[in-house]
């Protein structure tokens, strides 16, 4: 069944007047998208010429965001007593292992990110089938496995989020929130462009960025010229 949209959705729509479009111009244009009243996130997908099947080009990294999300990420931290305090310090919402692997087990997933020490990974073994469900499972591709707990929750506060390919060779990630201002979004756009550039597999032939585009939460699609976009993201 297609999906139907609003009146805004619509009048965003008549917007893009172009089947493509560089990333500064795209960035301009989505903040002429912005139609409702709230602070709306602002989403890059990808589609890659790779085959997920293939384990050296399922692609998963980070990037640390030069202006962050716009979000306040809530993360947990599987960590023992003694790193309990620093954690909670460093911005965990909940840190522990045991009573947050119960908690957990009897049903609650109320946070975004998870970490875990080295150490207590085996510990996640209870709850791996629930949380690796829901893409929480703490990972060290993921940059939320490491002995450096206080050093992983400041950088995922700070803005660092995970790029991961899905089964159908999709990649998705958030830029910003459309408050912030017009050079914040560019600079954060160029750089998750360039790093899902700089990581093509090296078994990956043909066209590898068969598509991208931006558009806010519940916004119209904002095609980007996959041909330029690299070499402009370079640019400073």
């Amino acid at each position: 069944m297609k999906k139907k949209h609003g009146k805004k959705y619509y009048e965003a729509k008549k917007l893009i007047d172009k089947p493509m479009y560089g990333v500064a111009e795209a960035v301009s244009l989505l903040k002429k998208t912005a139609t409702n009243k709230f602070d709306a996130t602002c989403e890059i997908h990808f589609n890659l010429g790779l085959d997920p099947t293939k384990a050296e080009q399922n692609i998963r990294t980070t990037v640390s965001l030069p202006h962050g999300t716009g979000k306040d990420v809530n993360v947990v931290a599987f960590v023992d007593e003694g790193k309990i305090k620093e954690a909670l310090a460093a911005g965990a919402s909940v840190a522990g292992t045991e009573e947050l692997v119960k908690k957990i087990l009897d049903g609650w997933l109320d946070f975004d990110v998870a970490v875990a020490t080295p150490n207590q990974m085996k510990e996640l073994g209870k709850i791996a089938k629930i949380i690796g469900q829901k893409g929480l499972m703490p990972n060290p591709k993921a940059g939320t496995v490491a002995e450096d707990v206080v050093k992983m929750i400041g950088e995922i506060k700070k803005g660092k989020i995970e790029l991961r390919l899905d089964k159908q060779a999709n990649l998705h990630a958030i830029f910003g929130k459309i408050s912030f201002d017009e050079a914040k979004l560019l600079e954060n756009l160029k750089m998750i462009i360039k790093t899902v550039a700089d990581i093509k597999p090296s078994t990956s032939k043909g066209n590898y960025l068969k598509s991208i585009s931006v558009s806010l939460s519940m916004g119209p699609s904002i095609k980007l010229d996959h041909n330029s976009v690299v070499s402009e993201s370079k640019e400073k």
